[in-house]
């Protein structure tokens, strides 16, 4: 079986993406996952290129790595300075890696353009530097930027490149698609060409300008290509970089090449996550393989033909990748989605009753006032035990009154110096016995949580862990103005579970009201159904 080596810049490459700053720490944790996840690869950085890169390759000094070489990225010597005196090229040998990995131009108008200098001379560039660094006992990848754009427009130089680094005894030449505009036919036919005329491993490296660059990484590997340069989740400058979280699974699962073990393929997903994390990003739901979505299912007939047969709107099973199947519940479900939801949730529900069919109407008259349970799972699961007989939820609304008050200090109309008082008066029932309580807060909102709150904590003094954590409003069909209806998500904790409800209504205040007792209401139910009192 053919077999691919796997080479990570999330964080050197990644880490040039908009929003993204690894401290030393952060590239620590990341390399020891990328190590457990099996990457052959890790490249750390540009030693001496800033004081955090050069910290991380003296602390990596110390880590323990199992199955990942470290890496450190440069370039080519500077071309008005010798060899051997390009504190560059010595930064990169002393830097602790026992491989680096030199960028250097083939195209030859970058050279003549960027570099400003001869063609010749830029062979010679290529030649020494890799020289240099076999001479100082590391591994030597050759990055040859912008090689499928050099090659359209001279071939024949483009491969000069390549030969000079072959020469200086190059262990890899990785053709970079470095502006992201080829096509994966253009990239499988051009490595195929180099195949045929180099006697040197290739490798591809890809960005993702147009939306291309798992698809030319996979057509390399297809052309001959044994070494693929990638980031975890696709991070990178402008549109990113080849996303090896899709070329790990697609290798391994759908051309049977070898990249990692079966077991470490099952962490893909933790480590997609994970790096998400650290870098303070959310992770993007729609990734393929690894995303929350993308197991996904939503229309009713695929969903009854998966709860038959999983792999009937599935490429692969999710666990292979760590992942697993989701069924949400909205409009254009089908009682399919229902019993699939009851029956993941452990909520009975007979396949012959008509409960099903009364939930789903329910579901689609709701949605159709603004209500919308994809992403608010605790009030989709709230439909389905208020349909259980016998149903008795822990509290009831009688009423309840927001009061809003401004206190001006100045006499414009835009003061923003003015302090705002929200008092909420509310009357709920536990059991038979009538709460009536009253709090100020900083908002209508944060009032009637509070007013809530003091109402049930006799009851359920473990509401008192809980908080709000995101509010978010949607304003739905924006042409009526003022009038439209709003829909509030709100996700609530208690430190260790996180649940979201939904609300909907033309009056904002109903609307978060609605979203705030399913989510009090989920808490003592399903989160916390030992905190009742009597």
């Amino acid at each position: 079986m053919k077999k691919v080596k796997l080479y990570d810049t999330t964080l050197r490459d990644g880490a040039q993406q908009e929003g993204i700053s690894f401290t030393v720490s952060d590239k620590l944790k990341i390399t020891q996952k990328l190590d457990e996840l099996g990457i052959d690869y890790i490249e750390g950085g540009w030693p001496g290129a800033n004081p955090k890169d050069t910290e991380f390759f003296s602390r990596a000094r110390g880590l323990k790595l199992k199955n990942s070489v470290l890496v450190a990225f440069g370039s080519t010597r500077r071309v008005d300075v010798a060899v051997d005196e390009d504190t560059g090229l010595k930064s990169l040998v002393n830097s602790g890696a026992s491989a680096v990995n030199i960028v250097g131009k083939a195209w030859d108008r970058q050279v003549r353009q960027v570099l400003e200098t001869g063609l010749d001379n830029n062979l010679a560039v290529i030649r020494e530097s890799v020289a240099f660094l076999k001479a100082g006992g590391v591994t030597a990848f050759f990055d040859a930027e912008h090689f499928f754009d050099g090659f359209n427009a001279n071939p024949a130089y483009a491969l000069a490149t390549l030969k000079a680094a072959a020469e200086g005894g190059a262990d890899c030449l990785v053709l970079c698609d470095t502006n992201g505009g080829t096509l994966p036919s253009e990239v499988l036919s051009i490595v195929k060409q180099v195949k045929r005329k180099l006697d040197c491993p290739l490798g591809i490296h890809a960005h993702n300008d147009s939306e291309l660059a798992v698809a030319v990484s996979l057509a390399a590997v297809e052309g001959g290509a044994s070494h693929v340069e990638g980031t975890i989740n696709g991070y990178g400058e402008r549109c990113g970089n080849a996303n090896l979280c899709s070329i790990i699974p697609a290798l391994q699962l759908k051309l049977g090449i070898k990249c990692i073990t079966v077991g470490s393929l099952s962490k893909l997903t933790e480590v997609s996550r994970f790096v998400a994390e650290v870098a303070n990003l959310a992770q993007h739901s729609n990734l393929p393989y690894v995303g929350s979505n993308a197991f996904l299912h939503k229309a009713g007939l695929h969903v009854s033909a998966i709860a038959k047969w999983g792999e009937s709107y599935q490429h692969i099973d999710p666990q292979l990748v760590g992942n697993n199947p989701r069924v949400v519940v909205s409009e254009l479900s089908g009682k399919s989605n229902i019993f699939f939801k009851a029956k993941e949730l452990g909520i009975p529900l007979p396949p012959q009753g008509k409960e099903a069919h009364r939930i789903l109407e329910q579901v689609k008259l709701l949605e159709s006032l603004g209500f919308q349970y994809e992403d608010a799972d605790a009030s989709f699961e709230l439909l389905l035990l208020r349909s259980q007989p016998g149903y008795k939820p822990p509290f009831n609304l009688v009423d309840y009154m927001v009061v809003v008050e401004r206190h001006r200090r100045l006499p414009a109309a835009y003061d923003i110096g003015a302090q705002f008082l929200a008092e909420a008066t509310i009357k709920v029932k536990v059991d038979n016995k009538l709460m009536h309580t009253a709090s100020e807060g900083n908002g209508p909102v944060n009032a009637l949580d509070r007013a809530l709150r003091k109402a049930l904590l006799e009851f359920y003094p473990g509401l008192a862990k809980t908080e709000l954590i995101d509010y978010k409003v949607r304003i739905l069909e924006g042409n009526i103005g003022t009038g439209s209806l709003v829909r509030v998500f709100i996700e609530s904790s208690n430190g260790k579970t996180q649940w979201r409800t939904v609300g909907s209504s033309t009056n904002i205040i109903e609307a978060s009201w609605l979203a705030l007792y399913d989510s009090m209401e989920y808490f003592l139910l399903r989160v916390d159904k030992k905190s009742k009192i009597r």
